[in-house]
């Protein structure tokens, strides 16, 4: 599930989006709703009906339902700054996991070492 308050602006953003998405072919339609869920959090299927077209009117009868809310710009950085602090926690923390249990590499260690190695090899062809 993808985020259900934004800013007035997004959705105006978001608006303009599906009217190129119900004007569009299906690969454009593809690249509209790649663009709703990666810069918006934004999934249709979120306030849709199944099997129906989701455009401008289907959005204003969400906020109007109150499926979606209208915050200030304040409030929506604030959440998003928050939701990117919880994502780069919770990345870290799989990531610390994955090395723990071997199945992924530390890559900022082998890139120590790396740069240790290189100095080392400068080193001794300059003496």
């Amino acid at each position: 599930m993808g985020r259900n308050k934004f800013s007035q602006q997004e959705i105006k953003e978001i608006g303009v989006l599906l009217r190129k998405k119900n004007a569009g072919n299906r690969a454009q339609q593809k690249l509209v709703r790649h663009d709703l869920r990666v810069n918006y959090e934004f999934n249709i299927s979120d306030f849709n009906e199944p099997g129906k077209a989701f455009g401008e009117e289907e959005l204003q009868a969400a906020i109007r339902r109150g499926a979606i809310e209208i915050l200030d710009d304040a409030t929506i950085a604030a959440m998003k700054a928050k939701r990117a602090r919880d994502k780069a926690r919770d990345e870290a923390q799989r990531q610390k996991e994955a090395i723990a249990e071997g199945e992924q590499t530390d890559w900022q260690e082998a890139m120590r070492q790396w740069e240790e190695w290189e100095k080392g090899e400068a080193s001794g062809q300059k003496a």
